[in-house]
């Protein structure tokens, strides 16, 4: 593509991970984020292989493997007998198989390896879109400091509450659950509990509860999340504090060994679950959306994060094929080459059933963003 102007509204895993793509792929890139300044925030982050390899083909793999844990297997188990129904190599041995090893860290350094890799000038804080005026030409935006941009192509990567998918396509309408999530991080010698250094996940008696496990920070810290049927608490937020005698309560049945992992929790977040139909459009002209813009997942997969950084590649090689005038065909292969995938597992996410007696991981695990067909 000839050098035009590229903007992304959000820089979060998905819009970093597009901006490092694009410029990798030689394009001119600009990403606008209302926070002031970048800040440590959210917890976990489950990266699998597929996402590892795509971000150590956006040349920041090797950063994370600094921080980061591997876990060995990924491991189901029953909730009240412990009997293990499924145990997948990971590690070492997914490396072989997928490319990547699957990798499990704060989210906060996957944030810290994708600043790093771009230039400071690349990107411009406290610029909260408050109008977003699509055109012929591109688009324009209008930030709430008073000041406007006009760029050549917009990516929406602004996340579930996306500004550009409402000016493309008018507000959403999510629906509530009936499940809300908890999230905490336990240091590690807290904890006697077996295979701390796998992925494990607790299948409840119904899919509204489970608790899964997983190592952070080299293996020096447990994240813990447990999920709870109840209608009163509707906040989908990451960042808000919860009661962590509620949710040790509704697991008061649970195996010893995972009632554990709760008594060793000192606090919680809390935030609503709220599942959203596949986008049936995602650009329109010279505007597209990425990740959780336009296919927000539950959290069941741990696929929300990979098919951002997908997303972000595969957006990437379209753009760099196309000329001035391309721009929607660009677009619109890009949508064609993500949409099945995505869609797969953003319903597969609902089902929270995924991997439960075993399975093959193969076709989620076993995608390279960077070589898929165009």
């Amino acid at each position: 593509m000839a050098s035009q102007k590229i903007g992304i509204n959000g820089a979060g895993i998905g819009g970093l991970a597009a901006a490092i793509a694009l410029r990798k792929l030689g394009q001119d890139v600009v990403v606008f984020e209302q926070a002031a300044r970048f800040a440590r925030v959210g917890a976990d982050i489950n990266l699998t292989p597929n996402a590892v390899r795509a971000l150590d083909g956006l040349g920041v793999g090797e950063a994370l493997r600094e921080t980061a844990a591997r876990p060995t297997h990924r491991i189901s188990r029953v909730w009240d007998t412990g009997e293990e129904t499924s145990r997948l190599a990971m590690s070492d041995e997914a490396e072989i198989r997928y490319g990547a090893p699957q990798l499990t860290m704060h989210r906060g350094d996957l944030m810290t390896a994708l600043e790093g890799a771009l230039p400071g000038e690349c990107v411009k804080l406290g610029k909260k879109a408050a109008e977003i005026m699509p055109h012929e030409a591109g688009a324009t935006l209008r930030f709430a400091d008073g000041t406007q941009d006009d760029v050549d192509v917009l990516i929406g990567a602004d996340g579930i509450h996306s500004a550009v998918r409402t000016a493309l396509f008018g507000p959403e309408h999510p629906v509530f659950t009936g499940v809300v999530a908890y999230r905490a991080v336990v240091p590690a010698q807290r904890l006697s509990t077996p295979n701390l250094q796998a992925f494990t996940k607790w299948w409840g008696p119904e899919a509204t509860s489970q608790i899964v496990t997983f190592p952070l920070n080299r293996g020096r810290e447990i994240f813990v999340f447990a999920t709870v049927a109840q209608e009163s608490w509707r906040h989908e937020s990451w960042t808000t504090p919860g009661r962590v005698e509620d949710v040790r309560a509704a697991y008061a049945g649970f195996h010893p060994e995972a009632r554990a992992l709760l008594d060793a929790c000192d606090d919680v977040l809390i935030s609503a679950l709220y599942v959203r139909n596949p986008l049936p459009a995602w650009s329109a002209g010279t505007v597209t959306l990425l990740g959780d813009a336009c296919h927000p997942m539950m959290p069941f997969m741990a696929q929300g994060a990979g098919m951002a950084i997908e997303d972000g590649v595969v957006l990437a090689r379209c753009l760099a094929e196309a000329d001035g005038n391309g721009i929607p065909a660009a677009l619109a292969r890009y949508r064609a080459a993500r949409f099945e995938r995505t869609s797969h597992i953003q319903i597969g996410s609902r089902s929270n059933a995924w991997l439960k007696e075993g399975g093959n991981a193969d076709w989620v695990y076993d995608y390279n963003a960077w070589q898929v067909p165009l």
